[in-house]
Order: structure tokens, then sequence, then C-alpha cells
């Protein structure tokens, strides 16, 4: 399993954190280039988009979970606060929700929340800069690769 990208989105849509884990480029091979901001919008978009068309065909009760491309992966989990987690992995990745869950019981929540120091809005878009929780999350990672 490969994991690419791994965001956290506010309950005001705002992209709070972002942190990629870039495969290694083949030789010959440019590298695509672009934002996080700019792929950050994209992502909530396409999450946003998806979950409401979940919602609509399915009902209420019916939940948005994961969605497969023929390159990747995406896995989402929302908070009863309305954080919304997005990890974006390769396309032979099990679900992901309980991966979600435990990086926001264990790392968001220990690291974070709990940390009298960190804000608890991220206005105007400023996101989490909390040392323990990327420590605790890249090692999460990459001990699941």
């Amino acid at each position: 399993m490969v994991v690419y990208s791994f965001y956290i989105f506010d309950r005001h849509t705002e992209c709070v954190y972002v942190k990629s884990w870039m495969p290694a480029q083949s030789p010959g091979t440019a590298p695509v280039l672009s934002t996080s901001s700019d792929d950050a919008k994209l992502v909530f978009g396409t999450v946003f988009s998806l979950r409401n068309m979940v919602r609509k065909l399915g009902g209420d009760d019916d939940a948005f979970i994961s969605y497969r491309t023929g390159q990747y992966k995406l896995h989402f989990y929302e908070t009863p606060a309305n954080l919304r987690f997005v990890m974006v992995t390769d396309t032979g990745s099990a679900s992901m929700r309980n991966v979600l869950h435990q990086i926001y019981i264990n790392l968001w929540v220990e690291y974070v929340v709990k940390n009298p120091l960190a804000p608890v809005e991220h206005k105007g878009g400023a996101g989490v800069n909390n040392e323990l929780f990327e420590l605790g999350l890249d090692q999460f990672i990459r001990g699941m690769m």
C-alpha cells in the first residue's frame, strides 16, 4: 500500500493540514507540479460534490467513504466536529476509514485538541503547526507502507 497525500479540512472548509508522500519518479519522467493550495481546493470540491450526490441518492443515512479512479483511491472520514480527513492512496488499498479514525483519535485529539497552545479555530486557512502531530502522523503512515 502506498499513501500519496493526506488532508484535513476544518468546519469552515479551509484546508488546515496537508502532507504529501511523493512516490519515486521513474527515470525520464517529469514530476507533476502544482501548489498544495490548488490540490486542496480540488480535493475538497470533489469530496463535497460526491458527498452531496451520495446523500441525495441514498438518503441521509448513506455515507460517502471512498472512490477509486485508475490512478488512485480517495478515502474520506468526517468527525463529529465536522473535521474532514482525506487520504489519497494507491488503487489496491483497502478501506482506510479505520485508519483515518485512528489518526483522528490517537494523533489529532492527543496532540492538537489537547494542546493548550493550539488555536481552536484556524482562521484564514492558517494551518496546524504542531511538530508532535506531524512526527506522529509520519511515523504512523510510514509504518503502514
